[in-house]
Order: structure tokens, then C-alpha cells, then sequence
């Protein structure tokens, strides 16, 4: 008898590891769409802490089952999440034959396939997914062409002519970076998620006063001058501190750069719009210092849900002089500053603020008090950043970063302000900025790829 018992909460026990392992393994199927191949990807979070939203890369290289596919042959689904019900009649006769389905066995996710190169062929799969401390996640891919999934973009990015010049926006739901100027940024916060640059600059909407045509739109945070702003980049050349705008033939003046042959020169244009990343690149060419010369490409990414950026930094040309040179990045003191907190790798500032219109010399425009509005720089340790405050030109917090053999580095801005819907103070942002560092340090990782298909 006592055998029997234990032979039959064997079988219980198998069965319940069964009944586990085919919630999981359980193929995924939408409306009329039973795919019978899969890849499973398994996604690592080696920080042992919650990320929620957190962007994730993956490869084509990492992917070669999948290097020769299209979009719509490729549908993501988390087994663990959520099925979506049949839509009411209305949604669907609003949305039409490409509203999704009911689902089984998962959550269709939203992805871009990004080609970066613009060879024509994928580079990088994206996503946003929450991952749970230390936690290998299994996503799936399945194969098979379907047209369904309305993927409402949560960023954008998009070269406008704003107030007679030429410039790059980039923006997720509650922030938005724009170059005024043309290598130090400017910044703009919203009171709503909401994505509206391209009223800003279809409209030319004065970035201070642009609430008045919609409060969810906020207001520009930042007064660059000739300051870093919002971000921007530079060299050390021995101990001089170079910018591309102030060379020594600059018309410093109006902050700009004398003319496009003489002096430093740009172009703009974007790598990808959404809708979970958008990516712009923005190069610096014909950067004379007096003592070096330098050619530099950024690539800037705003990421869905995210209050950051990221900067990719490659310089094509360089050629300091006898000095030698390393890399410099820095951003704003905000003016009135009460509230820094620094580590190693990384700064935050912020202050109470009365929103004004710096070139409103007229006082035409109200100003608007806010409790704060703050910014913050990450550089990854891994690059020996070495800060120091620089009292000139608007006091900036910069961090010199010795320079490598590939001529490469990278950061991350952050912004945040008192009238937003998270990180309403200081403090909250600051550990926002703390979170964001290791998340930047330590990014999800590939762990596992496996092909599937169903008997």
C-alpha cells in the first residue's frame, strides 16, 4: 500500500511538471495564425534588481536562422504574458483587417528590425520587456506571414527646419532632446506621455511657450547659450578644453561657427523613427582646434518609456597634436543649482526653475515657476572617466575620458522635471539616474537561441 502512495504522488508530481512546462512550451496562436516554427530566445538580467521597460538588443549575427527574413514574417510573443481578447466590433471596424486577433499561449509583443547601415538588410532586433531581478526570460519567435499588430509609435526622431535652421529632434513620451545648436543639446519635458515634436517643428512653436497650444506638450528646460546644455562633447588637448563651436574663428558672438568651409560644419539625418527606439545621427566634420583636427559621428537614441539617451561617439578623423588629446563630455550646471549628487561615473543637477524664454529680452512671455527641473550625465566606468567641474562658459560638469585605440565612447543623458508624471523630485530622479547607470553598465544579455518547430 505504502507503495502504491509513493508511486502515485510520483505520477502527481510528474504530471505537474507537465502541466508547468506546457504553459510554457504551448504554442501561440492569434485569430486564424497557428504557427508551426519558432525560435526561442532567452534573455538574461544579471543585475539582481527589477527593470521594467528595459530596452533589448539582439543581433542579426546572434540570430542566423532568421538573418533572411521580413518584418511581417516574424511574430515576438512573451508565453508569460497576457492574452489579448477577441476586439469588441467597433475596434474592429475601426482598426480593420490589421487590429489583432484573440490570443493563446502568450502576448504578441511590439519589435523594430533596424538597419543601422542602411544596406537594406536588418542589423538589430529591438523590444522593450520587463525582466524580474536575475531572471533568464524565454520570448518567442515565431515564423510565419501575418499582418497584424497597430504599433503606435512611443518615440520619434526627425530632422526639421526650426526658426530659420537646420536641426535633429529626438524624443520618447516624457522627454525630448533637439540640437539648437549644433553640438550641445537643448532640452524639453512633458506634463503627459506624449510625442510632440513634430509640432514643434512643423509649427515652429516657440519650445517655452509651447503649452499654451496644448499643456500635455510642457515646455523647453533648458538654456544652453554657450554652456553644454543638455549634453554635449569636446577634447582635451593637454589641459585646453576644445569644442567644435568655439574654434578659434568662430563668430563667438552668436555661438555659432563662422561659415561651412571655413569652419566646423554638421549634418544630420536619421537612422530609425520609432516605435520603440528612434536614432539620429549627427556628424561633426572640419573641426579645427588650432593644435588638432578632428572629424566626429553621434548616434543619439531615445528609448521608449525612458527618461534617457544614449550616445554612441566614433571619431573618423583624428589628429591632435603633439599634445595628444582624450575625450571630454559634459553638461550644465543648472543655474541655481541645490540639489548634486555624483559618483564615479556619473552627475546629476537640478533646481527650481521659472521657466523663461532666455531670448525674450522684451519680456513678452510669462514666466512659469516649477520646483525643479534637472539633468544628468553617465559615462560607463569600465572608461575611467575622471570628473572635474569647469567654471567657464555657464559651469559645466564634464568628465575627461582617456582616449582608446578604436576612438570610440559612449554616455548617457538623463532629464527630468517637478511637472511631469514620475520622477516628480529630486530625489526621485537621482535614483532614477542610479538605476539607469547600472542598467547602462549591465545591459540584458542573450543567453540562449533555439530553433523549434511543432510535431
Amino acid at each position: 500500500m505504502a507503495g502504491w502512495v509513493y508511486g502515485a504522488a510520483l505520477a502527481a508530481l510528474a504530471a505537474s511538471f507537465a502541466t508547468s512546462a506546457s504553459a510554457q512550451d504551448a504554442w501561440y496562436v492569434q485569430g486564424d495564425f497557428a504557427p508551426r516554427e519558432r525560435v526561442a530566445v532567452v534573455i538574461a538580467n544579471d543585475l539582481n534588481e527589477d527593470r521594467p521597460g528595459v530596452p533589448v538588443v539582439v543581433r542579426r549575427d546572434q540570430l542566423p536562422m532568421l538573418a533572411d527574413i521580413q518584418e511581417l514574417t516574424v511574430t515576438l510573443v512573451d508565453p508569460a504574458g497576457t492574452p489579448r481578447p477577441d476586439p469588441s466590433p467597433e475596434l474592429l471596424a475601426r482598426q480593420g483587417p490589421h487590429e489583432r486577433r484573440g490570443e493563446t499561449n502568450g502576448r504578441a509583443l511590439d519589435y523594430q528590425f533596424d538597419d543601422l547601415d542602411r544596406d537594406g538588410i536588418w542589423d538589430e532586433l529591438f523590444f522593450v520587456v520587463d525582466l524580474q531581478a536575475g531572471e533568464r526570460k524565454t520570448l518567442h519567435l515565431y515564423r510565419g506571414f501575418q499582418q497584424r499588430g497597430w504599433n503606435p509609435h512611443r518615440t520619434h526622431a526627425a530632422i526639421g527646419s526650426y526658426m530659420r535652421h537646420t536641426m535633429p529632434f529626438w524624443e520618447s513620451e516624457h522627454v525630448g532632446w533637439k540640437l539648437w545648436f549644433p553640438t550641445d543639446i537643448d532640452l524639453y519635458a512633458k506634463r503627459k506621455p506624449v510625442l510632440m515634436s513634430n509640432r514643434l517643428y512643423m509649427g515652429n512653436l516657440d519650445g517655452y511657450g509651447v503649452g499654451a497650444e496644448n499643456p500635455d506638450y510642457g515646455a523647453d528646460i533648458m538654456s544652453v547659450d554657450d554652456s553644454f546644455g543638455g549634453g554635449g562633447i569636446g577634447v582635451y588637448e593637454g589641459e585646453t578644453l576644445a569644442r567644435p563651436r568655439f574654434t578659434p574663428i568662430a563668430d563667438l558672438e552668436h555661438r555659432f561657427n563662422s561659415g561651412q568651409q571655413s569652419d566646423t560644419r554638421y549634418s544630420f539625418d536619421v537612422l530609425v523613427n520609432g516605435p520603440l527606439r528612434s536614432m539620429v545621427r549627427v556628424r561633426t566634420m572640419n573641426w579645427n582646434t588650432g593644435q588638432g583636427r578632428y572629424e566626429v559621428e553621434q548616434i543619439y537614441t531615445a528609448y521608449a518609456g525612458q527618461n534617457y539617451s544614449t550616445a554612441q561617439v566614433r571619431f573618423p578623423v583624428w589628429e591632435p597634436g603633439p599634445q595628444g588629446a582624450d575625450f571630454a563630455v559634459g553638461i550644465r550646471k543648472r543655474p541655481g543649482q541645490d540639489f548634486e549628487r555624483r559618483e564615479e561615473n556619473w552627475v546629476v543637477t537640478t533646481a527650481p526653475e521659472a521657466l523663461r524664454n532666455p531670448d525674450d529680452v522684451e519680456g513678452l512671455q510669462q514666466q512659469a515657476p516649477i520646483l525643479y527641473a534637472g539633468t544628468a550625465l553617465i559615462v560607463p566606468e569600465a572608461d575611467r572617466p575622471d570628473y572635474r567641474f569647469v567654471e567657464a562658459r555657464g559651469g559645466n560638469h564634464v568628465f575627461r575620458v582617456p582616449a582608446r585605440t578604436d576612438r570610440t565612447y559612449r554616455y548617457m543623458l538623463a532629464a527630468g522635471w517637478s511637472e511631469g508624471e514620475v520622477m516628480k523630485t529630486p530625489q526621485a530622479f537621482a535614483d532614477y539616474v542610479a538605476a539607469s547607470a547600472r542598467s547602462f553598465a549591465s545591459p540584458p544579455r542573450l543567453d540562449e537561441v533555439r530553433e523549434e518547430a511543432k510535431d
